[in-house]
């Protein structure tokens, strides 16, 4: 059953139903559903699918004649095509198929056929420009190399800059869709699974909602035999050289490490180089770059671990690998779910967000956002370092909406409120508005404070 995309399918069907050349660019990091999303759209639509594979220039143009031929004449036909000269020649028989009737072409991981054929871009921009006046080809450029994607296709230097007519970024599902593709779990299961998977549609496929979510971490996740288990290593071998390198930060940052001269540190290695492979993590979406909302110094820069699922791995699974690997799975499960509340911490701030966000524009909130992030500093009145979990404004930069998030099994309350607006003092704001989250709910103070008070809002979890 397919879920959500709803946004990216509009999309694509704006950019088919001009009949005219279009270019579409879609983009991901891998496990995302790009292919799943490509191929749920052009479901009964006339179609080339082309899958780049990591080879030769020649075993891919084998693959791409291969593909034509397959839309011309069938199956039969596909051992005995005649295999086209060069790329070049393929793509001019793409688009003369394309002048009489609408066609997608798909060139999917695009990255390994550049990497293939290093004149792909340079010829394909060339192709573009002579045909794409007459042509109805809807080409449709599709990839998980997101440095590649972002810089070779998308960038200002790329042949292919200026020819693209759209182009779509598919990011991990959020926490509503997750409900949708887990629907047998309730909202606090799913909010779990959501964080066990990052929302990643592979992931999710793992999970089963038949079981609960501490048999789903033994038997799906730190299952010596699951997919799940080698995961972290398989996709950092299959993105990146040197991956023990990048095991070795993912490991620093989770336990503790933040900025790039610790972590430095703690990997045994030059700064320059931890910096190199801090900006590769960034760019597959594992590791996150942050300063304080509103603040954009270098000495305030941290790194996290973007990814819930690298955050969930290198917490548990290397600290309980020696009870995993001698059979004791079970016992590395009730060690994991015993911690797992302060695991959802950072997950619920998350899915808060994503609240923040699907309700922007609506009475739900005191005004319109236009940024959000956290918020860390020192205290000047006690000298203690405090933390703001969400930090929003809009239009006015002095006006702003802060936030606590709470996953914990007893009601918020008025400590809670209180907390959050003394931090909030620190910021300075001409007008401050306060938001509580709470997985279990309020008390009736903090109920009475918010009836009382325009400014104070309470979201139970049960109401997300």
């Amino acid at each position: 059953m397919f879920i959500g995309r709803h946004r990216e399918l509009a999309t694509l069907q704006r950019r088919w139903s001009t009949n005219a050349f279009e270019c579409v660019v879609v983009y991901g990091r891998r496990r995302v559903g790009k292919t799943t999303l490509i191929n749920e759209f052009l479901n009964g639509r006339p179609t080339i699918f082309f899958s780049a594979i990591e080879s030769s220039e020649s075993r891919n143009l084998e693959a791409l004649s291969r593909s034509i031929a397959l839309f011309e004449k069938g199956d039969a036909a596909m051992e005995s095509a005649p295999i086209f000269r060069n790329f070049e020649e393929a793509l001019h028989a793409v688009f003369e198929l394309a002048r009489t009737q609408r066609i997608a072409f798909v060139i999917d991981e695009y990255p390994y056929l550049a990497k293939a054929d290093r004149s792909a871009n340079s010829v394909l921009q060339h192709a573009i420009d002579r045909h794409k006046d007459d042509s109805r080809l809807m080409l449709i450029l599709c990839g998980s190399s997101m440095s590649f994607m972002e810089r070779q296709v998308l960038g200002y230097e790329s042949p292919l800059y200026g020819r693209r007519t759209a182009q779509i970024k598919v990011e991990p599902f959020g926490y509503t869709d997750v409900r949708r593709f887990l629907p047998r779990f309730s909202a606090e299961d799913a909010a779990i699974a959501y964080g066990l998977t990052d929302g990643i549609p592979q992931y999710l496929n793992q999970i089963d909602d038949s079981m609960t979510i501490r048999d789903n971490i033994r038997w799906n996740i730190i299952d010596p035999d699951c997919y799940l288990f080698e995961e972290p290593d398989n996709l950092l071998k299959q993105e990146l050289r040197n991956p023990a390198e990048y095991n070795a930060i993912i490991q620093a940052i989770a336990s503790g490490a933040s900025r790039s001269n610790t972590i430095a540190t703690a990997c045994h290695m030059e700064t320059s180089n931890c910096s190199t492979y801090l900006r590769n993590l960034i760019d597959l979406g594992i590791v996150r770059k942050e300063t304080p909302f509103q603040q954009d110094s270098p000495r305030k820069t941290i790194y996290r671990i973007e990814d819930s699922f690298f955050r969930f791995w290198y917490r548990f699974v290397p600290m309980n690998m020696s009870l995993i690997q001698s059979g004791r799975s079970d016992l590395a499960a009730d060690r994991i779910m015993r911690s797992i509340t302060d695991f959802m911490g950072q997950v619920f701030e998350d899915i808060c967000t994503q609240w923040l966000w699907m309700r922007n524009g609506t009475d739900d909130l005191p005004f319109l956002l236009l940024q959000t992030g956290r918020w860390w500093g020192a205290d000047p009145r006690t000298r203690s370092q405090e933390e703001i979990d969400i930090v929003g404004a809009g239009d006015d930069p002095k006006r702003m909406l802060f936030c606590e998030c709470k996953w914990r099994s007893i009601p918020s309350g008025m400590r809670e409120l209180e907390t959050l607006q003394h931090r909030a003092d620190l910021l300075h704001a001409d007008d401050s508005h306060y938001m509580l989250f709470s997985k279990s709910g309020f008390d009736e103070p903090v109920c009475n404070a918010a009836r009382n008070d325009t400014a104070v809002t309470l979201v139970s979890f049960d109401d997300m």
